[in-house]
């Protein structure tokens, strides 16, 4: 949702006019991009499929297919100043990684950072790293406490999924404040920290909390290969057991 400020702060008409088709225009002007720097891009995008139906999707851009495909988010929250049921519908494609010439992207989106299930089954269709594009924020009268907090957990959340699955994670957010267009709050201040961080949580790269910055690092995705054969989750993993994860809540 890069192309305009973060509209779901209220619930309105107007901003189903921002959808596009993906792929489309912007998707076409990112492939070309990712050809001409010889980059793997993931883009966010209002993604409009048809008339009344819409979905947050992140595209991913190869240099050397092009359009490699698509993800739309399956976690939609529905909370003040975050009201994106009203805008999309969950994601209906699944969690599947796309091959790229830099590697198997397994891509998700922002509020799907927080649920673990979602990193796993990234890995189980064989990502070589996550990625999380964010939009993610304080209401700007929380206490400094309550903002550290936050953060901390998000931070924490998504270096657990490199943790679990031995993948690095790559989380851009958003950053600056955003005023709420109905004037009733003091709208969003989107708090920045992207970061980068290797296969046990390592930070390599992170950002601050109020610039618009670029980060790079190298990751070693060999290493992948190494933490698993050390830390065999995968091959411990109790399968078998695992059924009331499908279940809403289990009282047993």
């Amino acid at each position: 949702l890069f192309l305009s400020p973060y509209f779901c702060k209220t619930e309105a008409y107007e901003p189903f006019d921002l959808a596009e088709p993906v792929p489309g225009p912007t998707t076409d002007a990112f492939a070309a991009l990712a050809a001409a720097l010889d980059v793997a891009v993931v883009v966010s995008v209002f993604e409009r499929r048809t008339a009344g139906l819409y979905h947050n999707t992140a595209a991913v851009l190869d240099v050397a297919r092009g359009y490699a495909g698509k993800y739309r988010k399956m976690h939609i929250p529905d909370d003040p100043r975050y009201y994106e049921k009203f805008y999309f519908a969950p994601g209906d494609l699944g969690f599947r990684a796309f091959d790229t010439a830099k590697g198997k992207l397994g891509v998700l989106i922002c509020w799907d950072q927080w649920y673990p299930e979602a990193a796993r089954l990234m890995a189980l269709a064989g990502a070589d790293m996550l990625l999380y594009p964010t939009a993610i924020g304080w209401d700007p009268n929380d206490n400094k406490q309550d903002q550290t907090n936050q953060k901390n957990a998000w931070q924490i959340m998504q270096r657990s999924h490199a943790v679990a699955n031995h993948l690095p994670v790559i989380v851009a957010n958003r950053v600056g404040h955003e005023p709420d267009p109905a004037d009733r709050g003091a709208g969003i201040q989107f708090w920045g920290g992207s970061f980068i961080c290797g296969q046990q949580g390592d930070i390599l790269a992170e950002g601050d909390v109020q610039s618009a910055q670029y980060l790079l690092a190298d990751v070693e995705l060999a290493r992948t290969e190494s933490l698993r054969r050390m830390w065999p989750y995968f091959r411990d993993r109790r399968i078998d057991a695992y059924g009331e994860l499908q279940q809403r809540f289990s009282k047993s």
